[in-house]
């Protein structure tokens, strides 16, 4: 049996390499096609160790950690997810951000993504948000990478009552798989009240 829960203090400490290298195997993947490097995860990874009101989730099959899910209010995070909130009317300080769910294929379709929401979105009402927000990469539909297979999220994150915020666009840089040079790479925000 799987089971979910928010990691803190040792158990954290203890999880972080594991979260970065599945963080590496499933966004090398399909939209993502992210050339990973443990050392920049780490790194990244330090901002949840650090922030007061991060949480990070993982899914656990016995000891193996199978699946993770990040979040930490807007403010706590890199300023290129923050700086496309400057047109709206949604303060920074009201809002949640999930950073990224990760989640082995073997794993899915168990309803651990519902509990990776579930467990954030419980996490940024204690905080007092008032919005949670996410973002996806967006790649063209003719991109040469895409599995014919693919099913796109949208009517997961829908049927959770996220919508799209129009024209609230992140670009953020990466080296894709088989590319020598990083590229910016648009990423979507979705969002919802709490």
């Amino acid at each position: 049996m799987i089971q979910t829960r928010a990691l803190r203090g040792g158990d954290l400490d203890a999880a972080l390499d594991d979260v970065a290298r599945l963080r590496i195997t499933v966004f090398r993947d399909w939209p993502y096609l992210y050339d990973g490097d443990l050392d920049y995860e780490r790194r990244y990874l330090e901002g949840f160790r650090n922030s007061a009101g991060a949480v990070v989730v993982g899914a656990f099959d016995g000891d193996v950690l199978v699946g993770a899910a990040t979040g930490a209010p807007m403010e706590d995070h890199a300023e290129e997810f923050a700086a496309p909130f400057a047109g709206t009317d949604l303060p920074l300080s009201d809002i949640f951000y999930c950073a990224e769910s990760v989640l082995l294929p073997a794993y899915r379709g168990r309803g651990l993504g519902h509990a990776f929401f579930d467990l954030r979105e419980a996490h940024a009402r204690e905080l007092g948000r008032r919005y949670i927000a996410f973002c996806g990469v967006q790649r063209p539909a003719d991109h040469p990478a895409r599995p014919l297979e693919y099913r796109p999220l949208d009517p997961f994150w829908l049927a959770r009552g996220y919508q799209v915020l129009d024209g609230v666009v992140a670009d953020f840089s990466w080296r894709d798989v088989g590319d020598a040079e990083e590229t910016k790479k648009p990423l979507q925000f979705w969002y919802r009240p709490l």
